[in-house]
């Protein structure tokens, strides 16, 4: 395992770095917790070091196994550290609680035990945002290229050509990877600008464009995006949070003067067409009952519905108010996810898809018993593999949300916390439903067991599920 130990080394070299951002952008302004970050640099920097000197200078190449490892530990044992400053500030917070913030930032899940955010220093709040647009580059480059190559939930239908892992794919390898990078940049960048133009400061425009282009969902006030009362701002926003749940190598080849890729993919325009047609409904529905402003409420149902479906988990208003109609959609939403390759969470727009080419499939084959179908999908032909794969993946997704919700029960939480909470940290959403967890709430009064069986959750749904329970598999010990 000395690759693994080698490349954890220097991402926690890298870690140690970001670390001192808070302290060095807010040039000691707003930065009365700096020595928590500096200790905490300190720290990672010598362990990261100790790693990456134990296991040699010479490069190691990573077999699959090796992959699955680093994989699940990478995504332990960053937000362990990224927690330090949490922890070490004066915000006197338990390390379960400092784990929590620290691991729903990383894997963007956006859920949080913290409030009085209007009044919280601003390193503390940068920190936050950071966490989660380093997780966010972290989703992107774990989707195109890591878990394609391990054959996980279908995406190897996703496969590029970083997926190879041959020498000879290298070059073209690092070539993706500089194009992602810079995709990322850009598109963070430019939400920045746009939100300052629009008329935020510039350190909100900067905490929420890290956490919208993230799909992460931190903000910098209790009440979220609702903090802002300007429908540019959040139609915007919902924008962002849409190019946020596209597939970043579109970005790439768009990048390489290629724009008929991301014009033309399925995936793309059923994504786009679940979100303007299901904020459409809600906005009849609610005009129809509440003689509510037409523009407006289409505005606010969009943002609301490009949130949860990115799985960014901002809240311009308490949806949960809006009717049991807006209420059942939202918690179907919660499930969807955006798009394979994005940064977003959830069950993936293709797979929904595959499912309905599956179900066409099987009309066709009752009504036609000898039809020969071909399973097609963006051009490319299906095979079994990645059928098998996303059912694999679907059954799992629904089991472990059905165990989640039963022992969040057990630890004394009500039905709907339980079932939403299970959910929304399963698909890395952030906000539940009912009046601890939802769009007004957090999960700070929740028990510190359900806390952690949360962290649990959001893992293994950040990682896909797949990466993780193979590892149990005693085959995967096995030489």
């Amino acid at each position: 395992m000395i690759p693994v130990v080698q490349i954890l080394g220097f991402l926690l070299i890298l870690l140690s770095f970001l670390m001192t951002l808070p302290v060095n952008l807010l040039a000691m302004g707003d930065t009365p917790d700096w020595l928590a970050f500096v200790k905490s640099s300190v720290i990672v920097f010598v362990v990261g070091l100790a790693c990456f000197l134990v296991t040699g200078r010479r490069s190691h190449r990573l077999k699959q196994r090796q992959m699955f490892v680093l994989t699940v530990s990478a995504w332990v044992v960053i937000p362990l550290f990224s927690s330090l400053p949490l922890l070490l500030s004066d915000l006197n917070l338990s390390v379960t609680d400092a784990f929590f913030e620290s691991i729903s930032g990383v894997t963007t899940t956006g859920s949080t035990v913290l409030s009085g955010l209007d009044a919280m220093p601003s390193d503390i709040l940068l920190w936050r945002s950071i966490m989660q647009w380093m997780g966010g580059i972290g989703i992107i480059g774990m989707a195109v290229a890591i878990l394609p190559f391990l054959r996980i939930g279908g995406m190897r239908l996703f496969a590029t050509e970083s997926s190879e892992w041959t020498e000879k794919a290298v070059p073209r390898t690092n070539r993706l990877a500089r194009g992602l990078v810079f995709s990322y940049l850009a598109l963070t960048f430019g939400c920045v600008f746009v939100y300052w133009v629009l008329g935020m400061d510039l350190f909100a425009a900067v905490n929420h464009a890290l956490t919208t282009v993230s799909t992460g969902g931190y903000s910098t006030s209790d009440s979220s995006m609702g903090q802002f009362d300007q429908l540019s701002i959040l139609f915007a926003s919902s924008i962002f949070m849409m190019l946020g749940g596209v597939p970043f190598f579109l970005f790439v080849r768009l990048l390489n003067g290629h724009a008929q890729p991301l014009l033309r993919d399925r995936q793309v325009h059923f994504f786009l067409k679940v979100l303007f047609g299901v904020a459409l409904m809600i906005t009849i529905y609610r005009v129809y009952n509440e003689n509510a402003l037409p523009i407006e409420t289409f505005v606010h149902a969009l943002f609301n519905v490009t949130s949860v479906v990115t799985t960014t988990g901002y809240a311009s208003q308490d949806y949960s108010l809006w009717g049991s109609f807006a209420v059942v959609i939202f918690f179907f939403l919660t499930f969807v996810g955006g798009c394979s390759g994005s940064t977003s969470g959830g069950m993936k727009i293709f797979r929904f898809q595959l499912s309905m080419l599956l179900l066409r499939e099987q009309v066709l084959r009752l009504l036609h018993p000898n039809v020969v179908v071909a399973r097609h999908y963006n051009g490319r032909l299906i095979s079994d593999e990645i059928v098998a794969s996303s059912v694999a993946f679907s059954f799992i997704f629904l089991a472990t949300l059905a165990v989640v919700a039963t022992i969040l029960a057990a630890l004394g939480l009500d039905l709907v916390t339980s079932l939403t909470g299970a959910a929304t940290a399963l698909a890395n959403v952030g906000p539940g439903l009912g009046t601890i967890i939802g769009p007004a709430g957090n999960f700070q009064t929740v028990p510190d067991a359900a806390k952690w069986v949360l962290m649990a959750a959001m893992l293994l749904g950040r990682l896909e599920l797949l990466s993780v329970f193979v590892m149990f598999s005693p085959h995967f010990w096995k030489k």
